[in-house]
């Protein structure tokens, strides 16, 4: 017996708790006030005419992972109108740069209430829908599915503990996993939990995050920021977790006596915690600059706090070593190719699963080392710093790896093809 009913009843009783529950993240500052009735479905532009595909990814990751697919289908398929949802306002802010113009639109996903994904789909009317990673929401899934619209699962992922959870529960994922036409995954191992999970077409073509071009950067602002710096030996710590700053700075402090001008660089995944990091790194004695105060850096800057959306391009560039955040356990890591197209040596904690495959490829090609604790990071930064050619092959190893994965993005618009040429027919004949 299918599951899905009873929880498309859940949460159509439940709406008034729904509506509470938005309401504290609306205060927390964790939804857009501005942009609020989007997660109730309600569209806050016009749909434009022609062909829609609808591409859906949860937050900032899977969003920059699909940004080397958006600009393809663009480039390849001018006439086709693709609109992009996320549910995070960071998500929101990164993409509001980073969309083609003219070619891409980003709304919230609405919550996954019947009446909120009714109203949603009713105004939008996709022609195709792309879901990248692991979102899995019954009611977008079954009411897309019953107005008929192919319903693709591009990057796939599970982890371990997701795929535990899912196993215990196969009246639910099942007949959700079924609603895919097709699942394309980051790997074997992804392959098999999706099949085994239930889905009829599960097959891997490579991570696509690995296709990502280089994030962007501002030459001014890069120029500037060298200026400041000057010969300093700088580190990052990039899109960290609440414990990893912790870390980086316990890492500075044991590494000050043997580089007294040293600068780390923390990059935070979420800048609404800067005031809360600031706080609790200012009590261990260090002397704190923040960007998004437009703090300047001088001799007694310790940490540069680089709590801004959409700079990450340029911190990479700055820093020559990127310890990747997220990794200490529990997060899974963020994509490391991104410091790895940047020039950058690369470490990490011991918990990749999201980049399980990525990871260990670099692992193998000398590119990265694994870190545990305050204590391993600074003793691995260490030897990156005092010996600059040590430092340069890793990072040239790093390159040669994600200049490897350009096929990946080749493989996917391979098994999209079919459903693309059926929204452009013109397209497909030119080809």
């Amino acid at each position: 017996m299918s599951l899905i009913p009873v929880y498309r009843g859940l949460t159509a009783v439940l709406g008034p708790a729904v509506r509470l529950y938005l309401g504290h993240r609306l205060r927390q500052g964790k939804e857009d006030a501005l942009r609020f009735p989007e997660r109730e479905g309600r569209a806050s532009r016009v749909r434009p005419p022609g062909p829609l595909l609808w591409i859906h990814a949860a937050s900032v990751g899977e969003a920059v992972s699909t940004l080397s697919l958006i600009d393809r289908v663009a480039g390849e398929r001018p006439a086709l109108n693709m609109l992009v949802t996320t549910g995070t306002v960071t998500s929101a802010h990164l993409l509001a740069t980073r969309l083609p113009t003219g070619h891409a639109w980003h709304q919230y996903v609405p919550v996954d209430r019947p009446v909120y994904v009714r109203r949603f789909l009713e105004h939008w009317k996709p022609d195709l829908a792309l879901w990248i990673e692991s979102e899995l929401w019954p009611n977008l899934i079954v009411e897309t599915r019953r107005r008929g619209i192919p319903l693709l699962l591009v990057n796939g992922r599970m982890s371990v503990a997701s795929y535990r959870r899912w196993s215990r529960v196969p009246a639910l994922i099942r007949p959700l996993l079924q609603g895919f036409d097709l699942c394309l995954t980051q790997d074997a191992t992804q392959a098999e939990r999706f099949a085994r999970l239930g889905a009829p077409r599960a097959m891997t073509v490579g991570d696509l995050k690995s296709a990502a071009a280089p994030l962007p950067v501002d030459e001014v602002a890069l120029g500037t920021l060298e200026a400041a710096i000057g010969g300093r030996p700088r580190w990052l710590a990039a899109s960290t977790h609440e414990g990893e700053e912790a870390m980086a700075a316990d890492a500075h402090t044991l590494l000050r006596h043997r580089f007294p001008e040293l600068l780390t660089l923390i990059a935070p995944r979420h800048p609404a915690r800067s005031d809360e990091i600031t706080e609790r790194l200012a009590r261990r004695g260090l002397c704190l600059s923040r960007r998004s105060k437009s703090e300047p850096i001088d001799t007694r800057t310790d940490i540069y706090l680089a709590d801004t959306l959409g700079e990450l391009g340029l911190f990479y560039r700055i820093a020559g070593v990127a310890f990747i955040g997220g990794s200490m356990g529990g997060i899974g890591g963020h994509n490391p190719l991104e410091a790895a197209l940047l020039d950058c040596a690369i470490l990490h904690g011991p918990d990749m699963a999201n980049a399980a495959a990525m990871a260990e490829v670099l692992r193998a090609a000398g590119a990265s080392s694994i870190v545990t604790d305050a204590g391993t990071l600074a003793r691995a930064l260490e030897a990156l710093l005092t010996d600059p050619s040590l430092r340069a092959r890793r990072a040239a190893a790093a390159a040669t790896v994600a200049a490897r994965q350009c096929h990946v993005l080749d493989a996917v618009m391979d098994r999209l093809s079919p459903w693309l040429d059926r929204l452009e027919p013109d397209a497909a004949l030119s080809a």
